[in-house]
């Protein structure tokens, strides 16, 4: 069972800084890479570091339940840390019933300092390579299930008619409606007889017997991906008064030409610094020749409704452009208008002086 709790933690993290600062401290860290899929049918925009964090201790079942925990760092300023609690031997409403505890040990909303720690813990190990360390609040989470055997053979196309899944997928007690469970198990997908992926909103399942963690990682990279184009989202949302204030402001100011170029300057900037870290959001993870894992990523892109932000985040980028441009029009006109006032003035010195010449 894994607990994901992903962080946007500053504009951009020096990756190869992080990972020097890292290994002088003696602990284990390297850049990620996806196990099952070979390097040529993917490709990270850049790759993400990977570091090993001490373990933490999680009372699960009544019982003191020892997790591993590991983190990742992307380039783009999201950290997400991981909380591992391997299983074995319990039959399936026990597994069911220990993936509830989890999420209610370390879940959204649950009373924990968990979290706070091990930030804080990668905070003083490797802040030093954060770049503008945000004061954002943004978080997001998940839950991923993980089945490696079953105590008898398991054929995916039967495993939600022989194991009931909705109940570990909904986090749900009462019986769920018949639409509700079609669904919450409409996502699914096999690529052989004896694997099955399972898709909603904040869990996943994933019955996987070769051990192969790519799933699960590129799950990861799409939440990251939602995480920081939400933070964006809610930059240009706050961005986009204070610039309709400013060109109120700079139009008081009809003859100061700097006025314009300033503002005109600063979206520009603004729109440059946004482009080039949402470029390299899109670009975290390209699935090229892995047909499986294409549609996974693909269809927890769409899930999490991460190309639908993106388009918001374009179309708030864009009307930032066009005020810039704007801007940068009318200050050239204010310039022009300024330059042929200047003209003129010089041609009035000039007739003054053809008619009053100097004695």
């Amino acid at each position: 069972m894994t607990a994901l709790r992903l962080f946007d933690v500053c504009n951009a993290i020096d990756l190869a800084r992080a990972e020097d600062l890292w290994s002088r401290q003696a602990r284990e860290g390297a850049r990620s890479r996806l196990t099952g899929t070979p390097p040529k049918a993917v490709s990270f925009g850049e790759a993400p570091l990977a570091l090993v964090l001490p373990p933490v201790s999680l009372q699960l079942g009544g019982n003191l339940v020892a997790a591993q925990v590991a983190a990742r760092l992307y380039v783009f300023g999201v950290v997400t840390l991981a909380v591992r609690v391997p299983t074995e031997n319990l039959a399936w409403p026990a597994y069911v019933a220990l993936v509830g505890d989890l999420d209610a040990a370390i879940g959204p909303g649950a009373a924990t300092e968990v979290w706070t720690e091990l930030l804080t813990l990668l905070r003083t190990a490797v802040g030093a390579a954060w770049d503008r360390p945000s004061l954002s609040t943004l978080e997001e989470d998940y839950l991923i299930a993980t089945v490696h055997t079953f105590s008898e053979p398991v054929d995916a196309p039967t495993l939600g008619t022989d194991l009931d899944l909705v109940p570990l997928l909904s986090g749900e007690h009462r019986s769920l409606a018949d639409a509700a469970r079609r669904d919450l198990l409409h996502r699914r997908f096999s690529y052989y007889t004896d694997d099955l992926v399972v898709l909603t909103w904040d869990r996943a399942f994933i019955y996987e017997p070769t051990r192969d963690t790519d799933v699960a990682d590129v799950l990861e990279v799409a939440n990251a991906q939602l995480l920081e184009m939400r933070y964006y989202d809610e930059l240009l949302d706050d961005e986009l008064p204070r610039m309709y204030d400013l060109v109120e402001a700079t139009r008081r100011w009809s003859l100061a030409p700097r006025r314009f170029a300033n503002l005109a300057r600063r979206l520009y900037t603004l729109v440059a610094e946004v482009t080039e870290l949402t470029e390299k959001v899109d670009n975290a993870l390209q699935v090229t020749e892995d047909v499986y894992l294409a549609r996974v990523y693909t269809a927890a892109l769409d899930l999490f409704r991460v190309k639908l932000v993106s388009g918001a985040v374009d179309r708030k980028l864009a009307i930032i452009r066009d005020t810039y441009q704007a801007l940068y029009d009318e200050s050239a006109g204010v310039r022009a208008s300024l330059m042929e006032m200047l003209i003129v003035v010089l041609i009035l010195i000039e007739v003054m002086l053809a008619i009053y010449p100097r004695h």
